[in-house]
C-alpha cells in the first residue's frame, strides 16, 4: 500500500513553481479528497488488458475515511460556527455596535470558517474590498501568493503578489485578446496588492519570461484599481504556531495522512472480501461431470452432477476476516485522530446528555487544537480584519445592504473578542452557574456587567451593556440579589 510520499510522486510537478507551491497543493488534495486521482486503476480492476496483476498501490481505494478532513471540520466548527463565533468587545458602544452589524452584513463567520479550512494546509489570505462603500471579503489559497513584509515591522505587509500560469484559451475566455496561434501556449498571470492599489498586469508569454534578461510584465490600467487605503487590504494568517515566516504548521500531520491512507486501503480490501464472500468461486476437480453434461450454473436450484472421480466445491471466505479488518480500521482511526488532535468521542457510548464540562473533558484533544487555532485565526486574523474595517471607515463612509450608514468607528479604542464556552451548557449547568453568579454578585466579588457577560452567549444576549440598562429599568424580583441588602465585604470586621 502506498504512503503519502509515494502518492506525491504521482502528482504533476511544475519546475516553474517553487517547492512550497507543490507542498501546499499536495496537502490541498488531502483536504478535498483528490489525493488518489492520479492513480489510473479503480480498486476493483485487478488485471490490466494484458492480464497482468495490478498491485494495490496502483489502484484508487473504493472506500474513503476522510479522517484528516473530519479533524479540520471539527476544529473549525469550534472556532467560528454560529454558536462559537466570538462577540466583539469595545469601550465605545458605537464602534462595537457598528462592527457587530458589519460582521452580520459581510457574513464574516462564514468567511472565517472558509479561511480556517483553507488555511489548515499552512496559511491563508483574507482579501477586503470596498465597492460602492460596502465591504466584501474573499478567501484566497496561498500556493500562488507571495507576501513581502516590512523589515522594520515584520507583522506589516508591504505587498502581496499573485502569480500563476494559464493557457491562452483560458485567458481569452476571461476577456483577454489572445491570438489564435497562441491559445495552447502558457502565459503568466500576475497582480499585486500594495498600500495604494491593486495592480493587474497583462498576461506575459512564458517564453518571454524565460528570456535572459526576462521581459517585465506590463501593467493593465483597465483592470487595475487604486483603493488609497494606506495599507495592504489583506490579512495573512498562518495556521498553527511554528513553521516559517510565510506558512504555519498544517493541521494535517503527515503521520495522520499516512494512517488515513492505510485505513482507506484496508477498508477497500475488506469490502472486496465481502463481495467475494457473497459470490464464492466454484472449484471443480476434473473429471467434473459426465461427457456431454449441461453447462454449469451456480445456484441452489441447479445441482452439479460429477463423475465418481470428480468433485466440486465453493471456495467461501470466513466473515471473521471482515470483522478483523473493521476492528483494525477503527484502531487506525483512533491513532490518526490522536496524532491530529481530533474528536475521539464515540456517540454510541453516550447513554444520556452530557454537561458542557463533561464534553470538554471527553474531547480534550480537539479542544487543545481549537484553542491553538483561536490564536491564529481569532486573536490575530479576525482582530486584524476588524482593525482593517475600522481603518477603512476613516477613508469611506461604510454602508449596509440597504445603503444606510453603519455608524462612526473610533480608531482610539482597542477591540477585543469574548469567546463563548466550547460546548453549550445544559439546564443543570445553567442552574449551577446562576447560583454561583448570584453568590459572587451578592458578595460583591464581581460586578453586574461581568456576570451578564459570562452568560451572554448562553442566553443570546447581543449587547451586555444594553441588557444591564434594561435590568436597571425594571424593578428587581423580590428574591433576587439586587432586592437584598448587600452583605458585609470579606475581611476582618470591627467589633
Amino acid at each position: 500500500m502506498p504512503d503519502f510520499k509515494t502518492l506525491q510522486a504521482t502528482y504533476p510537478k511544475d519546475k516553474d513553481y517553487p517547492e512550497r507551491t507543490f507542498r501546499l497543493a499536495a496537502l490541498e488534495r488531502v483536504l478535498d479528497g483528490t489525493l488518489y486521482d492520479e492513480l489510473e486503476h479503480p480498486f476493483g480492476e485487478e488485471r490490466n488488458g494484458a492480464g497482468e496483476y495490478i498491485t494495490l498501490a496502483q489502484r484508487r481505494p473504493s472506500a474513503r475515511t476522510r479522517i484528516c478532513r473530519t479533524v479540520v471540520n471539527d476544529s473549525t466548527s469550534l472556532l467560528f460556527s454560529e454558536g462559537h463565533f466570538p462577540a466583539i468587545e469595545c469601550v465605545d458602544e458605537v464602534t462595537r455596535d457598528a462592527l457587530t452589524k458589519l460582521v452580520g452584513e459581510t457574513q464574516l463567520n462564514e468567511v472565517m470558517i472558509d479561511a480556517a479550512t483553507k488555511g489548515s494546509v499552512g496559511s491563508v489570505a483574507v482579501l477586503m474590498r470596498v465597492l460602492r462603500q460596502r465591504l466584501f471579503f474573499s478567501v484566497m489559497a496561498t500556493k500562488y501568493l507571495t507576501p513581502e513584509w516590512d523589515e522594520q515591522a515584520p507583522d506589516t505587509l508591504l505587498r502581496v503578489t499573485e502569480r500563476y500560469k494559464l493557457k491562452g484559451d483560458a485567458l481569452r475566455d476571461a476577456g483577454y485578446t489572445i491570438a489564435d496561434d497562441e491559445l495552447t501556449l502558457d502565459f503568466w498571470f500576475q497582480r499585486v496588492w500594495d498600500a495604494d492599489a491593486e495592480t493587474w498586469y497583462l498576461p506575459l508569454k512564458k517564453s518571454d519570461a524565460d528570456q535572459k534578461p526576462p521581459i517585465a510584465p506590463t501593467p493593465d490600467p483597465a483592470r487595475s484599481t487604486t483603493h488609497g487605503l494606506g495599507f495592504v487590504p489583506i490579512v495573512w494568517a498562518k495556521n498553527l504556531p511554528g513553521g516559517d515566516q510565510v506558512d504555519g504548521v498544517p493541521t494535517l500531520p503527515l503521520e495522520a495522512i499516512d494512517t488515513q491512507i492505510e485505513a482507506d486501503y484496508l477498508l477497500s480490501q475488506g469490502g472486496r472480501g465481502l463481495k467475494y464472500q457473497s459470490d464464492p468461486t466454484l472449484h471443480i476437480k476434473e473429471p467434473a461431470y459426465q461427457d456431454g453434461g449441461p453447462a454449469i450454473v451456480k445456484g441452489a436450484a441447479n445441482a452439479i452432477i460429477t463423475s465418481s472421480d470428480g468433485d466440486a466445491k465453493l471456495l467461501e471466505i470466513s466473515g471473521d476476516a471482515a470483522s478483523a479488518v473493521m476492528d483494525w480500521v477503527k484502531g487506525l482511526r483512533e491513532i490518526a485522530l490522536e496524532g491530529a488532535g481530533g474528536n475521539r468521542a464515540n456517540a454510541d457510548k453516550l447513554s444520556a446528555a452530557q454537561s458542557g464540562r463533561a464534553m470538554e473533558l471527553m474531547n480534550q484533544a480537539l479542544i487543545w487544537l481549537a484553542d491553538k487555532l483561536r490564536i491564529s485565526y481569532g486573536q490575530r486574523a479576525l482582530l486584524d480584519v476588524l482593525n482593517m474595517i475600522v481603518q477603512a471607515a476613516q477613508k469611506f463612509e461604510l454602508l449596509d445592504r440597504k445603503r444606510r450608514p453603519v455608524g462612526k468607528l473610533s480608531t482610539t479604542e482597542d477591540i477585543g473578542l469574548r469567546w463563548p464556552q466550547w460546548y453549550a451548557p445544559t439546564y443543570a449547568d445553567k442552574l449551577t452557574q446562576a447560583e454561583t453568579l448570584d453568590v459572587l454578585r451578592g458578595s460583591g466579588l464581581i460586578s453586574q456587567e461581568t456576570a451578564v457577560k459570562s452568560i451572554a452567549q448562553a442566553y443570546d444576549i447581543v449587547d451586555p451593556v444594553d441588557e444591564i440598562r434594561q435590568i436597571l429599568a425594571e424593578p428587581p424580583p423580590p428574591n433576587s440579589a439586587a432586592a437584598k441588602p448587600p452583605k458585609e465585604p470579606l475581611g476582618n470586621s470591627e467589633d
